[in-house]
């Protein structure tokens, strides 16, 4: 088999398998967003030896190396995902994999080198071959640092659009529609509020205001669940 670089790709539920998983040099499966997972069926659905049966030889021949960094990874949801490091999509990371090959959990930012199948909609960790926790952000290192920052809300609850967001960077911006300016929001303001994660295209209620950012998010909760949206 042989070594891709380092890479990682994206995946979602519903994954079927798929013959001659192996991109053309040059080319790039199709790609997948971390955000992409439904609530059906995921265990089955996200397990990599889910439908292959006896098919693993198969399997084994369409194995790609891949060198990448967690991105993140939840034990409680079973999966996580692997940034690659030649700029493919994410790529899946189940529990079953972790566990199989002798890891307990996937912390982020912990360098991993992984053989990967591709499934019908992205890439998906087939083996662990090797884990560098060396530059893990672990679980203590990740609590909130203090800062002197205070935004003082000058908006309603309003409904608002994640533009983007990036864990290992810890912040995102937020748009409330077009001309309106970006509303910053950092991980800090996340956690405070028991959120860990935003994915492009989520909705959320948001309280902003002047910072030294431009617009920040004050408070920031669910769309689902939070009371008092303000009507536009």
């Amino acid at each position: 088999m042989g070594c891709v670089g380092s890479g990682v790709m994206g995946s979602s539920d519903g994954f079927e398998s798929k013959k001659g998983g192996v991109p053309a040099p040059g080319g790039s499966p199709g790609r997948i967003t971390s955000g992409e997972h439904g609530a059906g069926g995921r265990d089955s659905a996200l397990n990599p030896f889910s439908g292959l049966g006896s098919g693993l030889g198969e399997a084994g021949a369409n194995l790609v190396e891949v060198t990448g960094v967690i991105k993140w990874f939840d034990a409680s949801k079973g999966y996580g995902f692997i940034v690659p490091d030649n700029g493919w999509p994410d790529v899946l990371l189940h529990v079953t994999v972790l566990r199989r090959d002798g890891f307990q959990t996937a912390y982020e930012g912990a360098r991993i080198v992984v053989e990967c199948i591709q499934r019908a909609k992205g890439y998906q960790a087939f083996r662990v071959v090797s884990m560098d926790e060396s530059t893990a952000i672990h679980p203590a290192q990740m609590l909130p640092p203090r800062t002197h920052v205070t935004v003082t809300p000058t908006s309603g609850l309003e409904r608002a659009q994640v533009k983007w967001f990036n864990r290992l960077r810890g912040f995102g911006f937020l748009t409330c529609g077009e001309g309106t300016p970006d509303i910053f929001v950092h991980m800090e303001t996340l956690r405070r509020f028991g959120m860990t994660e935003l994915r492009p295209g989520q909705y959320v209620l948001v309280r902003f205001g002047p910072g030294s950012k431009g617009m920040m998010a004050a408070e920031i909760h669910p769309e689902t669940g939070s009371p008092g949206l303000q009507s536009h």
